[in-house]
């Protein structure tokens, strides 16, 4: 890759609410912060208005900018609001009613009138193909295509997915498939279940070729778009997007297989918690991202977050690697509501960015958790958005004073009902993430960030008895600030059920080969120079007779000896009693699927330290309601808090782009890198 010697690098991450960005300019060594509103009808239509006042604020051209790293939701949205192409599903016959079948299993266990899986193409937009292939790849019955294209013709589609049984052991008639459909309608999208997910488990890999089928004209569409607004006047930056796997890809990448990108932003807040971890020397962080409209949760241990082969999307399963991660719709743009009973709930549906929580006077009528917030004093209506936004406390009181009306409560109960809530739904979220790996609170730090995290992140660390809080530099904008740091990656894989054994190794050899030169011709293809390239191996594996599998890493490994497989069988016991606790050393082990994640390291931007701090730290007070009554808290500027400052609960720090709301009972302090450390009293 040709290195781009302008000196401006810019990480954007777009937001149901909010639009964030962090600019590096390595002229000053700086990486500043920036956000404003998202455009949900077009989203680069906020990101560029997001450059462009960025450029005006901290003072560089537009024709500055080399690099563009963009995280994105338009693939998210698209699933989440059905916001899909039209779409065909050609499988062999007989299996077209894979995605109806799904699997045997009941989401929820005691519901008398379950909610069905969720199906995103009609059974008479499903078609079956005349093919066979067995289990090894050999052909049982040729391909034949029986008046196919007159059927096509009369469905009028707009994207193609095509899944062949066992089309991962041979993709050959999964190809020519697609050769005769592109033949008969030229530029029609498709999608191939050997390119996007070749893995067993018909059902998954159907799911994710018809998601990536359905999701490429909406993001093609959206890529010439924002090509098209780049490319005008002088801001021609080369663009990179983000992907689930916490990597980024090129633009011919992401029109192909979109799919890759369903968690393209929250990905970035996992990648800064793993930085983090390093510069803090806490190698242990519960990464929280909390937005307008979503809660993100994210485990780092030993250093590094999980990455996964399969996340689901709105019931939806996807398989493909990803970035570990659990969300739930819990944002400060959450909806309070009085429910049937007079129950008060909070979310998950949310106030957007149009109209907004009451609080923004842009028509919103139902209090939010940012109203509620801004009603118990954790926020300063002059100083929202470091005062480039004027939050309207009249309206917030009259809606919060209408919603404690119809419970019997005060504005101020209410308020803080919403909070308690909140803060409920939030540690309850954390808990679960944690539990499922067998790991306890008490082992971690709770690392807070996202524009709404730092308000709740002492009372939720108090709701689970974790005793410290970090409060890292620029939380706002950190999942742009962990875009920033992003390499190119492509993950590849190729299951082959084997089991592990000195037999297995020719096949090993050959397949980890196969792999090894896909992924290198990848990186070529996205100009990755060959010193900047790095390979790794994982395999998914398994007990003979188990049903899932787990992602064990391997390293850079080409031809495996005797000696290597007793590593990563080593491993693999190793992993299976962290996670579940037990092993089975005597148990025939398999190998399911071989992984190749191929990196290709783009420069890393230096940013100079941390200035230090000037101007008074503590500003003032304000009155904040909290415990059942209203207290005198102190009220600190962010920028200038300095290593002798010791800050008491109940507090307020306030930045640009964050507000913190230190408890009672806990004391906060300046650490390494930036970040404020809350310590729980006693602890």
């Amino acid at each position: 890759m040709t290195e781009d010697t302008r000196p401006v690098r810019i990480a954007v991450d777009i937001g149901g609410t909010f639009t964030d960005l962090q600019i590096y300019d390595a002229r000053r060594g700086q990486v500043v912060a920036w956000k404003t509103p998202t455009t949900p009808a077009d989203p680069s239509d906020g990101l560029l208005t997001g450059v462009k006042e960025a450029s005006e604020k901290f003072g560089f051209a537009l024709s500055d900018v080399g690099l563009l790293l963009h995280g994105t939701t338009i693939a998210t949205n698209a699933v989440l609001e059905r916001k899909l192409a039209r779409g065909v599903l050609l499988t062999t016959a007989g299996f077209e009613d894979v995605l109806e079948i799904t699997r045997h299993f009941r989401r929820d266990l005691y519901a008398l009138a379950p909610d069905p899986f969720p199906c995103l193409i009609a059974r008479d937009m499903r078609l079956g193909v005349t093919e066979r292939l067995r289990a090894d790849g050999s052909v049982e019955t040729p391909l034949a295509l029986d008046g196919l294209m007159e059927k096509l013709r009369a469905l009028k589609p707009e994207a193609i997915a095509i899944c062949l049984l066992h089309a991962y052991a041979n993709p050959a008639h999964e190809r020519a498939l697609r050769d005769a459909v592109a033949a008969a309608f030229p530029g029609l999208p498709i999608s191939l279940s050997s390119e996007i997910s070749p893995e067993i488990r018909e059902y998954e890999r159907t799911s994710t070729t018809v998601l990536n089928a359905v999701l490429m004209p909406v993001v093609s569409a959206y890529m010439k778009k924002l090509q098209a607004r780049l490319g005008s006047g002088e801001f021609t930056p080369r663009v990179f997007l983000v992907q689930s796997n916490g990597g980024v890809c090129s633009p011919q990448t992401a029109g192909e297989q979109p799919a890759r990108l369903l968690l393209s932003g929250p990905s970035g807040g996992a990648l800064a918690a793993s930085r983090l971890a390093q510069e803090l020397g806490k190698p242990n962080l519960v990464a929280v991202d909390m937005g307008g409209t979503s809660y993100d949760v994210s485990v780092v241990q030993g250093g590094a977050v999980s990455i996964i082969t399969q996340g689901e999307i709105d019931g939806l399963p996807v398989r493909l690697p990803m970035v570990e991660m659990r969300t739930i719709g819990a944002g400060g743009g959450s909806l309070a509501r009085v429910r049937d009973g007079g129950r008060l709930t909070v979310g998950p549906e949310s106030a957007g960015a149009r109209p907004g929580p009451v609080s923004y006077g842009r028509g919103g009528t139902e209090p939010t958790v940012t109203d509620a917030n801004l009603f118990t004093g954790r926020l300063d209506a002059e100083f929202f958005l470091g005062g480039a936004m004027k939050l309207d406390m009249p309206a917030t009181g009259r809606a919060m004073a209408g919603l404690g009306d119809r419970l019997g409560l005060s504005g101020e109960q209410t308020a803080e009902g919403i909070l308690t809530l909140t803060n409920a739904a939030l540690a309850a979220a954390v808990r679960l993430s944690l539990f499922e790996k067998g790991l306890h609170p008490k082992d971690f730090a709770l690392l807070s960030f996202g524009g709404a995290g730092g308000l709740h992140a002492t009372e939720v660390a108090d709701e689970m008895s974790m005793t410290e809080v970090v409060f890292p530099q620029n939380p706002g904008t950190l999942s742009a600030y962990g875009i920033m740091f992003s390499d190119l990656k492509q993950d590849l894989a190729r299951s082959r059920l084997l089991v592990l054994g000195e037999a297995a190794l020719p096949a090993l050899t050959a397949l980890i080969a196969e792999l090894r030169a896909e992924a290198d011709a990848a990186l070529a293809r996205d100009g990755v120079a060959a010193g900047a390239r790095e390979l790794s191996v994982s395999a998914d594996m398994r007990y003979h007779g188990q049903a899932f599998e787990l992602l064990v890493p391997w390293g850079d490994i080409t031809a495996p000896t005797a000696a290597d497989l007793a590593a990563l069988a080593a491993r693999f016991h190793e992993q299976h009693k962290q996670r579940f606790s037990y092993s089975a050393e005597d148990e025939v082990v398999e190998i399911v699927t071989i992984r190749v994640t191929a990196t290709g390291r783009l420069p890393r931007p230096e940013p100079a330290p941390m200035a230090p701090a000037t101007g008074t730290a503590l500003k003032g007070t304000r009155r904040v309601f909290t415990g059942g009554g209203w207290h005198e808290a102190g009220v600190w500027d962010r920028d200038s808090i300095a290593a002798a400052d010791t800050i008491t609960g109940p507090a307020i720090i306030e930045e640009a782009f964050a507000t913190h709301f230190i408890a009672p009972g806990w004391t906060a302090r300046l650490g390494t890198a930036g970040a404020i450390i809350a310590v729980k009293e006693g602890a």
